[in-house]
């Protein structure tokens, strides 16, 4: 879809996307969505106090999401070379903050190293890089620096899922609050709404020492996605 398009899709949201023109266009292709319900109490020590956790059915939740972040390009450059396709890993939980339903990135691990360290610059977000391995059966990492690992086997029914309460609750999320040293970035984001397909993992094996007491190799829940095309807004800058 032309970027026009992309923004006449507006049923899905929980909150109008800025009034002012999107500066960036990306696409994240071939997702990869593992989610674990967990108790408040064992995430409240990784998320910044101003921000407050969304729980649904009482319960917070956090995801590890493993996909290809491709075409990457300001408004009116198509790409930009250098930071451009490379694969993503990013664990994510789910927060409340100016009455909007958002994400707060507890990691992020990007195979290009070129990419990490430009990104990392650019958005302020904790980019790290992560030795990574794709197929189209198989996904694996490995950060060297951190010790965290991931590795999937996993086949494709191709077959969409009915969605349900929680699944769009955990998918449809078009902000971002990360804090950086004294203060909070924020970026908006749209999309059209995910399309989600059902995921048989038939092997799991994750390793993040600093998270290990909230992940482990049986998500609660798991879905595949070809992908969307993302616009971006400006970052934003908010006092801590």
């Amino acid at each position: 879809m032309k970027p026009r398009e992309i923004l006449k899709h507006t049923r899905h949201r929980s909150f109008p996307y800025p009034k002012k023109s999107w500066i960036f266009y990306q696409e994240w292709n071939r997702a990869l969505f593992l989610h674990w319900e967990i108790a408040l109490e064992d995430l409240q020590p990784f998320v910044p106090k101003p921000l407050k956790i969304d729980l649904i059915n009482g319960k917070a939740w956090v995801s590890l999401v493993a996909f290809d972040m491709n075409h990457i390009g300001i408004r009116a450059i198509p790409r930009i070379p250098h930071i451009s396709d490379f694969h993503e890993i990013n664990l994510r939980t789910y927060i409340i903050h100016n009455n909007k339903p958002s994400v707060y990135f507890l990691n992020m691990e990007g195979s290009k190293k070129s990419s990490c360290s430009i990104l990392k610059r650019l958005s302020k977000f904790p980019y790290q890089h992560a030795k990574m391995n794709r197929n189209s059966f198989s996904y694996s990492s490995k950060n060297a620096v951190t010790n965290d690992s991931f590795y999937a086997e996993y086949r494709l029914p191709i077959q969409p899922i009915s969605k349900d309460k929680t699944d769009l609750w955990l998918t449809e999320r078009y902000a971002v609050f990360q804090d950086y040293k004294n203060h909070l970035i924020a970026y908006d984001v749209h999309h059209a709404e995910w399309p989600l397909e059902t995921l048989a993992i038939k092997k799991l094996d994750i390793s993040y020492p600093k998270f290990n007491h909230i992940l482990n190799n049986s998500p609660h829940r798991a879905h595949y996605s070809k992908g969307v095309q993302v616009l971006a807004w400006n970052k934003r800058k908010h006092a801590l």
